[in-house]
């Protein structure tokens, strides 16, 4: 596994995104942990005093990232590793169309992570190295019923990531877009998952894939249930209900 020393983790406060804070934190790196709940972000930096630092934002406000990211790498004394975790899901009805819960995760997962991941890609093209991983989802491989637009903000950000490891390889760059299946988080609760990994689980499995760019599923058989899927004809993938 790969050893990072400072770190910007965005979406900290929890699920996914915590728990990846407080591992990296544990094998002694320096993260500075960013959302918009400042309490739990302040917990997170009691847990590891001195190698956390808290950093309130809302990642719907784009136009403050820039700024936030360069001091966020000013306290940390520099960058090696960028994480975006950031994202919302809320509940959607079978049959409902709500555009305000659909700006919501545009603006959270997709636009937020364009406003941060930019600024990780001009810093790190200009020092030749650095790592950028983004927590997408295995929904963004197809257009589901249940969640259309949460589907289609994660393919999104899948392609997008795609086009920065296109143009940031040439220097070094790891571009990792991480793709976990169902987990359990906060995010998550009211939809009875049973029997799926934990945010801890699934942060430890997404840090051993940060080593190595490209696209990567967290287990061999998500990759194998999902290239099917992926592949299904669209008449067919309908009458799956899925």
């Amino acid at each position: 596994m790969v050893r990072f020393e400072r770190a910007i983790v965005v979406g900290a406060s929890s699920g996914i995104g915590a728990e990846i804070v407080r591992q990296l934190a544990a094998r002694g790196c320096k993260v500075a942990a960013v959302a918009r709940r400042l309490d739990r972000l302040q917990a997170l930096a009691a847990e590891f005093p001195g190698l956390v630092v808290a950093f309130q934002h809302d990642v719907t406000r784009c136009n403050e990232a820039p700024a936030v990211f360069q001091e966020a790498t000013k306290q940390l004394g520099g960058l090696d590793l960028v994480v975006y975790a950031a994202g919302v899901m809320p509940a959607v009805g079978p049959d409902e169309f709500d555009f305000e819960k659909d700006r919501q995760m545009v603006e959270a997962n997709f636009l937020g992570a364009v406003a941060w991941l930019n600024q990780a890609a001009i810093r790190f093209q200009n020092t030749r190295q650095g790592t950028i991983v983004g927590v997408g989802s295995v929904a963004g491989d197809r257009g589901r019923r249940g969640q259309p637009v949460y589907n289609a903000t994660k393919a999104a950000l899948a392609t997008y990531l795609e086009a920065l490891r296109n143009r940031l390889s040439r220097y070094g760059v790891k571009v990792v877009t991480v793709k976990p299946g169902p987990t359990q988080t906060e995010m998550t609760a009211s939809l009875g998952l049973k029997a799926v990994p934990t945010a801890e689980a699934t942060a430890r499995r997404i840090l051993a894939k940060a080593g190595r760019t490209g696209e990567r599923y967290l287990s061999p058989v998500h990759w194998v249930v999902f290239t099917i899927l992926r592949n299904v004809p669209s008449p067919i993938f309908r009458r799956l209900k899925l």
